[in-house]
């Protein structure tokens, strides 16, 4: 049995002594009394606001875990940071700001948990970047700390199909080429998300989900439980419990469940579900935070030793909500964990262990969540692919896919807004490899998300038709011969900025390659003629992110990992 140990309270150097009494004041006037002073004090972070209908469940869900804080003896101080919405933010200079959005929810957390010496923290996410943002935040403070998902939206109903906002994105594609109307498009919008909550497939919010509860840094259980359920009221109120527990010195601190063998697991759940591929840039990051390298190159191993089992959009059929009405991510994790795919020993915030917490899960449907015995691959749902074209990595979606190779000649545009205009005109053809280029982290900056880009060539029905490559991201609903995070990117040198029109290139998900077919010695002498693009921004933030911030392969991070905080002699 552990022994219990009582931490000092990191709060104590805002409350103690008389020197502090200016500080008391300050927390009188928020209404604070002697009792709730002595308490710990627990941050609760969110992005409660109006940006996106994502981050609309945050409000109640954040009273819940005030009332459980408070149950448990605690002290509750509210706070919030920003959000910037993928889905308005798409297919515009405003995208760049989601990558970088991931940074700022860190830094703020970072600055808020440190600049009032929280003892804990319960922190919110629904965007697809917050979520990977609080986590970040979470490891990088490593105060007893407790992640909650403010869950999926539920899906649409049109006709005799559920249907979410991919649907609307690929129609638009269709209304192009002249397969749907614009009315049905237009009633399709109206009904494609009919709550508020995240993207209801397995987009890189519900992913990111999945990869917390693999890692052990949320409430086992409940990342599909619906964002519009009644249910997350005992969630918020059971995290405050635990962060209490683990204030008082009975529960892991983050960096105690962010290990090697976390880390694989949060790999695993992604290749087993047919994940967003944006899971393989947060996933180094939240290493990062924790002062441990994990590459795309250690992303991949897992991906390949990991079987695809989850029929989930956008390489499947299913959403969230189905996940949730079978039993949740505890169905996937269980069947991993006795498979040996995932490591069951992992601790969570509860103390317990990841095997532990789900070994009363309910066995795979056959039909959302498929048995071991009759995967649908035997490899994960996303590829690392390597070549002369991407030395260190690109990602690739093979869930769904009903090829995985293809061969084609180059199409090449220098951004992703001169590509757009090329596919809604649609000056492209079959067999093309479309490349967008300088829209990495550096180049973007910001490393925008293409999935405006990408649905709009799938609705006009040539997602398997041509190629698409981008030192760029994607979305989690991207789908089709979609190649992203071409690294290195092509404003620093890459092998991306030397292609040129017409040039074949050959892709093989398979084998996990990409070739750039064209002989050495010219690309010796395009390399000598090669200048780098001037910077698209000169001041502001993005131009202070261009300046900070790493390449893609290992998770884009803007510092040096491992933070410290030098604790006072005073506690």
């Amino acid at each position: 049995m552990t022994k219990r140990t009582t931490r000092p309270l990191r709060s104590r150097i805002t409350t103690d002594g008389m020197d502090r009494t200016p500080h008391r004041a300050f927390m009188r006037a928020m209404g604070l009394d002697d009792d709730a002073i002595a308490k710990p004090m627990v941050g609760v972070v969110s992005m409660r606001g109006e940006t996106t209908p994502c981050n609309m469940t945050h409000p109640a869900q954040v009273e819940y875990a005030k009332t459980g804080i408070e149950a448990a003896g605690g002290t509750a101080r509210e706070f919030a940071t920003i959000s910037v919405s993928d889905g308005i933010g798409m297919n515009h200079e405003g995208m760049k700001f989601s990558l970088v959005s991931r940074e700022l929810i860190a830094d703020s957390i970072e600055a808020v948990v440190h600049g009032h010496a929280y003892d804990g923290l319960i922190g919110f996410g629904g965007c697809d970047k917050t979520l990977p943002g609080v986590m970040m935040g979470m490891v990088r403070c490593n105060v007893p700390s407790v992640f909650i998902y403010g869950g999926a939206a539920l899906p649409g109903r049109f006709g005799e199909r559920d249907l979410s906002v991919l649907d609307v994105y690929e129609a638009v594609g269709e209304v192009q080429r002249g397969a749907l109307d614009e009315e049905t498009l237009a009633l399709m919008e109206r009904a494609c998300k009919p709550t508020i909550g995240a993207c209801a497939g397995q987009f890189t919010a519900n992913t990111m989900a999945m990869v917390a509860e693999a890692m052990g840094l949320t409430v086992p259980n409940t990342a599909m439980i619906p964002g519009v359920h009644s249910e997350r009221r005992g969630v918020g109120i059971r995290a405050g419990a635990i962060v209490l527990d683990a204030i008082r010195g009975g529960g892991p601190l983050p960096r105690d469940l962010v290990t090697l063998a976390s880390l694989k697991n949060a790999a695993a759940i992604v290749a087993a579900t047919g994940g967003s591929t944006n899971a393989a840039l947060h996933i180094p990051a939240i290493a990062h935070e924790a002062g441990i390298r994990f590459t795309v190159d250690d992303v991949a191993a897992v991906f390949n030793a990991t079987p695809l089992i989850g029929n989930l959009r956008p390489g499947g059929k299913y959403h969230a909500l189905d996940v949730y009405r079978i039993g949740g991510s505890s169905v996937v994790l269980r069947a991993l964990v006795e498979a040996g795919h995932i490591d069951g020993g992992v601790l969570t915030v509860t103390g317990r262990t990841l095997g532990d917490e789900v070994a009363s899960a309910a066995a795979p449907d056959g039909e959302v969540v498929r048995p071991l015995s009759a995967a649908i691959s035997n490899t994960g749902g996303l590829a690392v692919l390597k070549g002369n074209l991407c030395p260190d990595g690109a990602l690739l979606k093979v869930a769904g896919l009903k090829s995985k190779q293809f061969t084609g000649r180059a199409r090449v545009f220098e951004s992703e807004d001169m590509a757009v205009k090329a596919v809604n005109g649609r000056a492209y053809a079959e067999g093309d490899v479309i490349i967008v280029r300088n829209e990495g982290p550096k180049g973007g900056p910001g490393m925008r998300e293409m999935l405006g880009l990408t649905a709009v060539i799938y609705g006009q029905g040539m997602g398997e038709k041509v190629a698409l490559i981008t030192d760029g991201r994607f979305s989690g609903a991207t789908r089709g011969m979609c190649i992203g995070h071409a690294s290195p990117e092509a404003a620093v040198g890459g092998p991306l900025a030397l292609v040129e029109d017409g040039d074949e290139i050959a892709i093989d998900g398979a084998a996990g390659t990409i070739t750039l077919n064209v002989g050495d010695a010219t690309l010796t002498d395009r390399r000598e003629r090669w200048t780098p693009p001037p910077p698209n921004h000169r001041a502001g933030l993005l131009s202070k992110y261009a300046a900070t911030v790493g390449p893609s392969h290992e998770g884009a991070v803007t510092h040096a990992g491992g933070a410290v905080w030098p604790e006072s002699d005073r506690l």
